[in-house]
């Protein structure tokens, strides 16, 4: 395809999203945006953000996991989540140390699972706890595991820092983008601290 072409097929696509949100039919609007952990899929429906997946996590996957779990009705609509990509931007830089922007749960069932959730956008910047201490929060101190699934399962890591959770040895324990990026994330909130 030439780059006249491309060119073409983009005022297309952004035809097409105006109209559908105009239109009142623009479900899952979504993006993708560069961080220091790589490529990240935005996604959000009216009500708020709802998935924000790594690449590794497969962008394609996330993408068809919302069409069958959400909506069919996904378009890349970069617009709705501008404040997002400005927010990850603020928060990348170390100047942000919370996500105002509403999140939509929709992809998190259960109770128990969104408890885990909300109480995660209660744990400070910085903080750490671990997944024990996560359970008793929550009024569950056993579900330990079920506390490392609801984690492993969050649909919009960074937003709901389930990267603050780790071992109760300190270990980072796994993540969503890997243990790499949770040892990053930790490490920039940690500096972020520390130079303010």
């Amino acid at each position: 395809m030439s780059v006249e072409e491309e060119f073409l097929v983009q005022r297309l696509r952004e035809r097409l999203a105006v109209r559908a949100a105009e239109g009142g039919v623009l479900d899952v609007a979504y993006r993708t945006v560069d961080s220091p952990l790589g490529p990240l899929l935005l996604a959000a429906t009216t009500a708020g953000v709802v998935r924000v997946a790594f690449e590794q996590q497969g962008h394609d996957a996330a993408l068809e996991e919302l069409a069958r779990r959400v909506s069919p009705r996904v378009l890349r609509a970069p617009a709705r989540l501008d404040a997002l990509a400005r927010e990850l931007e603020e928060y990348f830089a170390g100047a942000r140390r919370e996500f105002d922007v509403p999140v939509d749960l929709v992809l998190a069932t259960g109770t128990f699972r969104r408890s885990v959730l909300l109480a995660l956008r209660r744990t400070g910047f910085g903080d750490r706890l671990s997944y024990a201490a996560l359970a008793g929060e929550v009024g569950s101190p056993r579900a330990v595991r079920a506390v490392g699934t609801a984690c492993a399962r969050n649909p919009v890591p960074l937003v709901v820092p389930c990267h603050r959770v780790v071992r109760s040895d300190g270990s980072t324990g796994q993540y969503a983008g890997g243990t790499g990026a949770k040892s990053r994330l930790l490490q920039l909130e940690r500096d972020a601290r520390v130079g303010a």
